[in-house]
């Protein structure tokens, strides 16, 4: 395997994206898992399912886009479900939830359209839903590297309000943070993740990456931190065990991914079963 890698760039690509993905997604999931925005990212991939079947759509009927890379209209498209989700939740202050089911309606209702615009679905298609080894070029590696400066920098640069956010918003408020700005762009950045993403591990289990990781951390995590670590950790894990899967056996890297942190986490849940059991049989 780590011969294969070294022969052929498409491994490398492949590779190299997903460590990357292994450490932004789950890192974020965290922040996202706290603030209880998990279907935002559910929303959000779908919206870039229809930006990416738009653009398949436009390289079959417009010359001058058959050769842009689909990723670009997938990333522009799930940028601007962020921003209506975000305009959505202010039209709607005291139902904001309802936000993300007409984002995510209105994803699937496009990419609906635009599959069959484009007569089905195609092996290009097929690859950015659930994900495919030989499909990530150089082009989308430089892309996924540019969008992990973006959010590591992002997340450095607000990690204090982001933690005050997750866990206070009223205080947030009240202390004069610019929560609004803060969360638009935390909307923004998580957009630019789940677009960065699906090459790897698929528009429709893109959220999974993002979310089952820090499910698993939680259970076992002393602190905030200590949670973003094990987050990041379990993440990595599943990247790998599934892309070496993905690749043995012929599978979509997506599927393989995902089930291999399910895995992780059932593993998580039952040390943690037997962990409380030793404990209470210590203690009587």
């Amino acid at each position: 395997m780590i011969d294969a890698i070294f022969t052929y760039e498409f491994l490398q690509n492949a590779f190299g994206a997903g460590l990357i993905i292994g450490v932004i997604a789950p890192l974020l999931g965290v922040f996202i898992v706290v603030r209880r925005l998990s279907l935002i990212a559910d929303a959000l991939s779908h919206v870039t399912l229809a930006g990416i079947a738009g653009s398949l759509y436009l390289s079959q009927s417009v010359a001058v886009f058959s050769a842009l890379n689909p990723l670009f209209l997938g990333i522009a498209a799930s940028v601007g479900g962020s921003v209506l989700i975000e305009r959505l939740r202010t039209l709607y202050k005291h139902y904001e939830e309802l936000a993300i089911p007409i984002i995510l309606s209105a994803g699937i209702g496009f990419g609906a359209i635009f599959i069959s615009l484009a007569q089905g679905f195609s092996n290009d298609l097929f690859g950015y839903l659930f994900g495919s080894v030989s499909a990530v070029s150089r082009e989308d590696l430089l892309i996924v590297v540019a969008i992990a400066i973006v959010v590591l920098a992002f997340i450095v640069i607000f990690f204090k309000e982001l933690f005050v956010l997750s866990f206070d918003d009223e205080y947030a408020k009240a202390s004069g943070l610019p929560a609004k700005w803060i969360h638009f762009m935390f909307m923004i950045v998580t957009a630019l993740v789940i677009a960065g993403s699906m090459r790897i591990v698929g528009i429709l289990l893109v959220s999974s990456l993002m979310t089952i990781p820090v499910a698993a951390a939680m259970r076992v995590s002393k602190s905030f931190k200590q949670t973003i670590t094990l987050s990041i950790i379990f993440g990595e894990a599943s990247v790998i065990a599934g892309l070496i899967s993905a690749f043995y056996f012929d599978l979509a890297p997506g599927g393989t991914i995902v089930v291999t942190s399910i895995l992780l986490l059932l593993l998580v849940l039952i040390y943690k079963k037997i962990a409380v059991s030793v404990k209470r049989g210590a203690i009587a």
